[in-house]
């Protein structure tokens, strides 16, 4: 008879025990990730709870345990873009810095953060709230306006030295985000391979810096 050989893990190597916090923000994350790719992959209308929780590993309980319903999680999907908009452009160096190497560095960022499937997702929820006849105005609004005050923030930090009004300011920070979810749609219009023209984000460069250096 064989004989049974057990492996022992060296003294004191016990596997490291996850806090509850960590395990609460992996199945947060999960349901996040989940919802993403239902709303890019399936488009809004096809994303049901069901598939939601059958992506994510968890069950209807869990979800409703971090965020109450659908509703709650299409709004943790908002919130969390918001969140990485700003992480993604939270160490633009602004010390020994142009103000055209900052306009280069923050578009380099926030194209990256309009360009990907996150920011899709984003958009479809954000127009279904729209288009919603049991939100009123003022729940209609919220979401779009945290949306332009986590750019707002993000443009007053970088750019808090150009010499332009504060009304210049605004106009300027809506024509930026135009832009860049226009040519965002434009790419998703053309299907995929679509590649942004190089020339179309330079374009956008040069007049933000021109614009930006006008006192």
């Amino acid at each position: 008879m064989a004989e049974v050989v057990r492996l022992r893990s060296p003294r004191g190597a016990r596997p490291a025990r996850r806090s509850h916090a960590e395990r609460t923000a992996e199945t947060r994350a999960r349901i996040l990730t989940a919802t993403i790719g239902c709303v890019a992959e399936l488009g809004f209308a096809r994303t049901t709870a069901q598939e939601i929780t059958r992506r994510a590993g968890v069950t209807w309980g869990a979800v409703q345990h971090h965020f109450g319903d659908k509703d709650g999680i299409l709004l943790g999907v908002l919130e969390d873009s918001f969140q990485r908009f700003e992480a993604r452009l939270a160490d633009v160096p602004l010390e020994g810095t142009s103000l055209a190497e900052r306009v280069a560095l923050f578009l380099d960022r926030a194209w990256q953060h309009f360009a990907s499937r996150e920011y899709a997702s984003t958009s479809e929820i954000l127009l279904d709230h729209l288009r919603r006849t049991d939100l009123g105005p003022a729940q209609q609004s919220s979401w779009r306006g945290r949306m332009f005050q986590a750019f707002d923030a993000v443009w007053r930090r970088v750019f808090h030295d150009a010499p332009v009004s504060r009304a210049r300011h605004r106009l300027l920070q809506h024509f930026t985000v135009s832009a860049l979810t226009g040519l965002a749609s434009t790419l998703a219009l053309e299907g995929p391979g679509a590649r942004l023209r190089e020339g179309e984000l330079a374009l956008l460069e040069e007049t933000l810096v021109r614009e930006l250096s006008r006192s």
